[in-house]
């Protein structure tokens, strides 16, 4: 889907054939890709490359055209990846901007609203892309905050539980973190390469600039510190899961050794031998009570020991 912005005081929504400032690109059909290969003839190494979801964060230039292209954040259906990223290509000749995305994004919509009620102007193409760079990055820790809660939930499910899905559960969040490391870390190189362009060096906005490596430093710092604190809490739960086993099957055998003790007591009685009680008529009553009786015995010995 091709959507028009034209920059007046916040990105407001355009038409085709009016004036524009950006054209954002979401997972685009056949049509849209013949539209901005023929008729915009942005090339089509560029629009290739943004197609691959691995590819990396980097700057490229060809006939005039700029290429960024920048990891962010998105949300999976696939339970066993609730967390992911994937690349947003920006591509930008004199007067057309154009960001494009395979993926569905809530990052640009963000913005635009954010752009609307802020009543922000953009001054150029690469003030844009810093902009796009910070949103990405605040929408990293916006995920984050919910890794940590499905972080709390497995962490609860775990103190009572052996299972192995809710030890699954923390590899899979472990996984989209190490997704979120990575792509953070070609987003840093991104940004300090676009920030190092000489022929713009002098036209940034330092407070931009500023805001953009707080961000992006910030993200990486909580992603490393959720990372570390998982993996250790893995391991711990990994023994844990082993501990709450080995008291199932000590309660278990001692259960075990109770009820066995009434059966050997019944075995030794029940022989087709003389026993002094085949001929009491309350011989039956007091087998039943020796045994209650042991296995009364056999429980407090066993409550004693905090087998139970």
């Amino acid at each position: 889907m091709l959507t028009y912005y034209k920059n007046n005081n916040g990105l407001l929504q355009s038409k085709r054939n009016e004036e524009y400032f950006w054209i954002n690109a979401e997972c685009p059909d056949e049509n849209e890709k013949d539209y901005l290969l023929n008729e915009i003839q942005i090339p089509e190494a560029f629009y290739n490359d943004i197609e691959d979801i691995d590819e990396r964060p980097r700057i490229e230039i060809e006939n005039g055209w700029y290429l960024f292209i920048l990891r962010i954040p998105i949300k999976s259906d696939d339970e066993k990846l609730p967390f992911n990223t994937a690349p947003l290509g920006i591509i930008f000749k004199n007067d057309i901007f154009i960001s494009l995305s395979f993926y569905k994004t809530e990052i640009i919509f963000d913005f635009i609203l954010y752009s609307q009620r802020k009543k922000i102007t953009i001054q150029n193409h690469f003030d844009l892309v810093l902009k796009l760079l910070l949103s990405s990055s605040v929408w990293f820790l916006k995920y984050l905050k919910q890794i940590n809660q499905r972080i709390k939930l497995a962490e609860n499910n775990l103190e009572k539980s052996i299972k192995n899905e809710d030890l699954q559960t923390l590899l899979q969040i472990e996984k989209c973190l190490v997704f979120f490391i990575t792509s953070l870390k070609g987003n840093d190189i991104l940004f300090h390469r676009v920030r190092n362009i000489k022929s713009e060096k002098e036209n940034y906005d330092p407070e931009l600039i500023e805001d953009v490596e707080i961000e992006l430093r910030q993200a990486q710092e909580t992603t490393n510190i959720y990372s570390d604190i998982l993996s250790g809490m893995m391991d711990a739960y990994a023994s844990v899961i082993s501990n709450n086993l080995n008291i199932i099957m000590k309660r278990l055998t001692s259960i075990s050794i109770i009820l066995m003790i009434p059966t050997v007591i019944a075995s030794l009685y029940g022989m087709n031998v003389p026993n002094a009680l085949e001929n009491n008529h309350y011989g039956f009553w007091i087998v039943l009570f020796i045994s209650f009786l042991f296995s009364a015995i056999g429980v407090l010995m066993f409550k004693k020991k905090n087998f139970f």
